[in-house]
Order: structure tokens, then sequence, then C-alpha cells
């Protein structure tokens, strides 16, 4: 039993806890709306996921395209689990999304009439990606956002979602000054993914299912967790772990084509669009070809593209960091953990069944991208999901957000290296029931701590209130605060493992980005997301 004194207070209209494209949407707009809003940061102002998008945003184009043909193209990705309505919402939204971004500064690459040039990806009907400096628009999404100087907390971790009768009154986090309480009455998660749960991920160190766990423990729900999306062309290096930089499928997109160490077609006869179908037919493919031909990756001929250094810069600077050139060169790629494509269950406007709490961009499951993510939705679904939960936080407003009191919680940890071997062994883009079982079995054994917290009774929550700054007498040394956010790291990591397992031994087909080689067909009894929840032990339970 671990005993937690509180250091420090102070309290909010919303807390956002995330730094990534949808938390800095919602933080800008309920601003401009008059809440008092601090946004807490584990990592700092460029660690998101967001700043590693390369591809860019899809948006309905002027010309030549309409919102039902992208509504028809994510739904078609999506492999009957779309929520239509959802989709359809989203995308409207998303040329407003872009103009209010643009506003703001960012900056998008323009073709030679002078208008924002477009590229296709796979899934895409039509050229409808907006991009920003080649294959960086991630990054400059994330400075548009960045310069928008809001409030940030950076190297604060959010512990517990604190709730009472009427909802959320708070968050239990810890920053350099110690343990404190925010006092709101309104929070959203927008923590990115769960890459971290595998070895190999394109995603940043601090995704690691964050949210999922928070939204679980505060009683909410979570669906469509088994649909993990295994991007096809990650670079590939021996020996290579932790996050790996993507090839952008926009390199298919201009031409690129995907071969295998003989010189063959990888994706030949498999899908209509080849090597631009989606993401979960190209990662079956690749994974399919690996394994016939006793290979650990397979290549992106990139050769034939013009000005490749120009049009793909990030790209370049990858490769050429691993001793590549792709001018000249066959790039070696191999699939990796990409997106979390199901989240926390919220509508499309972010909130969750728990009243205050909101979900929004990766971490969240609006029924957007169903059994597998369209290429270059997620940019879009963070800025318009994120910019309508700064709107609805307001109705939050006058709830009565005061912790009195912080409850104990048993948190389980597994050892994370063994964890991310067992899910990336079992759980990655073919999956069967002996190697689920194993994973499930193997994770009971892999717990090396169970913590209960509690906070002193000495904490009565009396004292002063900042509204900006945070009230504390003393910081925690770095190395002490980086020991607490990886305890909480791999707590949620081993409960979000736990989920995950769970949700793919329950779901009995082949559907999307889940391919299960013991059930290779869809089952049309099985065409529905699948929500789980916590039961009375704090154990992972399906939600009839």
């Amino acid at each position: 039993m671990t005993p937690v004194s509180i250091d420090w207070e102070t309290e909010a209209d919303l807390v956002v806890i995330g730094g990534g494209v949808a938390g800095l949407t919602a933080a800008r707009t309920a601003s401009l709306r008059g809440l008092r809003v601090l946004t807490l940061s584990k990592g700092g102002a460029a660690d998101t996921s967001t700043q590693y998008a390369q591809g860019g945003i899809a948006v309905v184009a002027p010309h030549g395209d309409s919102v039902e043909s992208h509504v028809h193209d994510t739904v078609e990705a999506g492999a009957g689990l779309c929520d239509v309505d959802a989709v359809r919402s989203i995308v409207e939204g998303g040329q407003a999304a872009v103009a209010a971004l643009t506003d703001l500064g960012a900056v998008f690459d323009l073709g030679r009439d002078g208008q924002i040039s477009r590229t296709r990806e796979g899934g895409h009907s039509t050229r409808r990606i907006i991009h920003a400096g080649g294959d960086a628009t991630g990054a400059e999404v994330q400075r548009a956002l960045n310069a928008a100087g809001l409030p940030v907390l950076f190297g604060a971790a959010a512990c517990e979602i604190l709730t009472g009768p009427t909802g959320v009154q708070g968050v239990l986090a810890v920053s350099d000054k110690g343990f404190g309480v925010v006092h709101a009455p309104a929070v959203l998660l927008a923590t990115g993914g769960l890459g971290q749960l595998y070895a190999l991920s394109t995603n940043p160190p601090g995704a690691t299912a964050d949210g999922v766990a928070l939204a679980l423990w505060a009683g909410a729900a979570v669906a469509d967790l088994e649909f993990v999306q295994f991007h096809p062309t990650v670079l590939y290096t021996p020996g290579g772990l932790g996050r790996r930089p993507l090839i952008s499928e926009a390199v298919r997109g201009e031409g690129g084509i995907l071969v295998d160490s003989e010189g063959d077609s990888v994706t030949a006869g498999v899908h209509p669009r080849g090597d631009l179908a989606p993401r979960d037919v190209v990662s079956r493919a690749v994974a399919a070809r690996m394994r016939a031909l006793g290979t650990d990756h397979v290549y992106l001929d990139a050769r034939a593209i013009d000005g490749f250094p120009q049009r793909f810069p990030t790209i370049t600077a990858s490769c050429q960091a691993a001793g590549i050139d792709p001018r000249t060169d066959l790039i070696p790629v191999a699939p990796a953990a990409h997106y979390q494509c199901g989240g926390v269950v919220t509508d499309p406007h972010g909130r969750t069944r728990v009243p205050g709490l909101y979900a929004a961009g990766e971490v969240a499951r609006t029924g957007l991208h169903g059994a597998n993510r369209l290429a270059s939705n997620s940019l879009l679904e963070g800025l318009v999901v994120g910019e309508r939960v700064g709107a609805a936080a307001a109705e939050r407003l006058g709830e009565r957000s005061r912790v009195t009191d912080i409850p104990t919680r048993v948190a389980e940890r597994a050892d994370r290296r063994v964890l991310q071997q067992l899910m990336t062994d079992h759980a990655s883009v073919v999956r069967d029931r002996a190697g689920l079982d194993e994973a499930i079995k193997r994770m009971k054994d892999a717990v090396t701590q169970r913590e209960t917290v509690v906070v002193r009774a000495e904490s009565s929550f009396a004292g002063r209130v900042g509204e900006t700054e945070l009230s504390g007498s003393h910081a925690t040394p770095d190395t002490e605060i980086a020991r607490r956010i990886a305890g909480i790291e791999d707590a949620a990591l081993t409960l979000a493992a736990r989920t995950l397992l769970l949700a793919a031994s329950a779901r009995t087909e082949s559907r999307g980005c889940h391919t299960r080689s013991d059930h290779p067909d869809p089952d049309d009894r099985l065409r529905h997301s699948m929500s789980v929840v916590l039961d009375e032990d704090g154990r992972p339970r399906l939600d009839p």
C-alpha cells in the first residue's frame, strides 16, 4: 500500500489530458468561449502522435469529390462497423475545421496552380488528402496549435479521473511538485493511442494507453479495441525496437511499389486497388509474403518518383540515417503497430457515459473508423471532434466540482518488456485462439506488482487554490517523477492489454484489421461493436 499526500491544488473549468491535435483544438475552442482550461501533457510540446503524422488530412475536395464519396470510402474501409451518421457528421465538419486551422497560421502545400495540393492514399477513391511540408503535416498542425499560446503543464501525468454523484469532479495528477488535484467539472481524454503495447510502433514513447485505462477506471466503456491498425510500410532496420519511422502511404500514392526480395509485387491479385488497398489488406499481404519467404521485411520501390527528397523530406532523412537513398535504393519495410481504431465510447461530440468525461482523437471510439481506419481520417477527427468537445464542455459550467475524497484503487502492473513481447507474438497482424489464450495466461503471470494507492488522511483539500499557478511547497526530483509516471503507464498498458486480448478472443471472425487465422471469414452475427467495462474487482468484462 503506497500512501500519497497531496502537495498542490488548482482548479479549472476543463482539464485537457494530452497535447496533440484533439486536445489543443478543444482547449482553444473552450478558451474562446471563456472557460478556464488547463492542459496536462506528460512530455514536451512535440511529444505527440500528431507531431509524427506524415500523410495529411482527409477533407472533401472542392472539385470531383463529395461528402457522400468520402463517407462511402470511410464506411467501406470500416468493414461494417462504422456508425454511418457519425462518419457523415465528422466528414461534413472537415472543411470548416481546416479553415479554422488555417486561420491559426497552418500552411499547406500548394500546387502549380496556386491551389492547395492534394494527394491520394489507400482506400480513397480520389485525391483529397491535403498536406504540409511534403510529409510533415502533423508537425505543421502541432506547430500551429502550439503557437496559440494556451496554458500547458508539461511533465504532468493524470493518475485518476475523480468523480462524484454528478459526474466528474477533477483529476488526480503527478508533476514535479508531487501529487496534486485539479478541481474541475469537465475532463477531456486526448491521450493518443496504445502503440507501446507492442515492441515495434510508429507511436511516440508516451502512447501507453493512458486514456483507455483512465476511462475504464472512471466507469466509462471502451469498444473496438481489438482493431489495431498496423501500418504496412514502416522502415525496417535489423534489431530496431521502439518507435520506428513510417514510410507514408502517400509514397505509394505517388507511385511507389511494394515488392518482395525476389522483385515480385506483394499485392498483385490481392485487391483491385493493389498497393493502395486499405491498410489491413496491405499489412496482411506483407505479413503473408514474409512468412512464405521466411524474411522479416519486404521492399518499397520508390525510385521512379521524381523529386522524392523534395516531396518527402522527412522520409528521406529517416532513410538516409539508415544508410538508404530512396532515389537509388529499395526501402526495406515491415508492418508495425500504428493506430488504435477503437477506444473510449463517445458520441460525435466526445461525450462518454460518465457526465463531464469526454474523449477525442485516437483514444476515442466515435464510430468514424469502425474496424479499420481510412488513411488520414485521424487528423480530421481530432480537429472536428476536438472543437466540438471544447464547445460541449460549457454544459458542465455550474456543476459542483470540489473534490473532497479520493478513493483507493488497486492497480496491477506487468513487466513492460514481457507485455510488449507477448502482444507482438500473439496479438499482432494475424491472431489465433491458441496464441490469444497463451497471451492471456502469461499476462497473469507477468504481473509483477499489485499496488493500492491511498491518499493520506491529513489531506483536506483546504489549501489556497490558484487559477493559473500550482500551489505547492517543494519540487520532486526528476528521477522520482519519471518513476511515478512509468508506474502509471505500466498499469495502463497492463489493463489495456487485458482488455484488447479479451475483445480479440471474443471476436471469432476476421474483420477489418482484426485477422484470426482460425476464423478467416467475417461472421454477420458479429457485425457489431463489443463494449468492455470493468467489473467490481476492476477486471475487464464484456458489457452485454
